[in-house]
């Protein structure tokens, strides 16, 4: 299957590149080594309209395919792996609650999360798994 990027896709694409190379690699062996969460760097995401790819225009967010969002993260993580999972974890409440949140949950929770006044989060486990999805027994 031939995949080709969209122009927008493109552009989107070699701003995020920029803003990674700029923003993110510089302080990324830091941040690791030190594991510090550079809240100051999910603002200018924000800024970017990055925080709320996955999350429908209607309530804040950019409304973009799954395709751009993965090339967002793909670009992003070339520079900081952790940044690129927090803006993937960020997107995970706003994919859930768009899917299958009430229409009071989606105005509450989507354009906050969407515009980075609120971080999301999502919690995983259990206690003879752990982590482990693939063998999870609760119901």
């Amino acid at each position: 299957m031939a995949f080709e990027l969209t122009e927008e896709q493109e552009q989107l694409r070699r701003t995020v590149a920029k803003f990674a190379e700029k923003e993110l690699a510089p302080i990324a062996a830091d941040a690791d080594e030190k594991g510090e969460f550079h809240r100051e760097i999910y603002e200018k995401l924000a800024v970017l309209g990055l925080l709320g790819i996955p999350c429908p225009e209607k309530y804040g967010g950019a409304g973009l395919d799954y395709s751009t969002y993965i090339l967002v993260i793909e670009e992003i993580a070339k520079h900081c792996l952790a940044t690129a999972v927090g803006l993937a974890v960020q997107g995970l409440p706003q994919i859930m609650i768009g899917s299958f949140g009430t229409e009071e949950q989606k105005m509450t929770y989507l354009a906050p999360l969407a515009s980075g006044k609120k971080l999301g989060a999502f919690a995983l486990t259990e206690p003879n798994v752990g982590s482990d999805p693939a063998n999870l027994a609760t119901t």
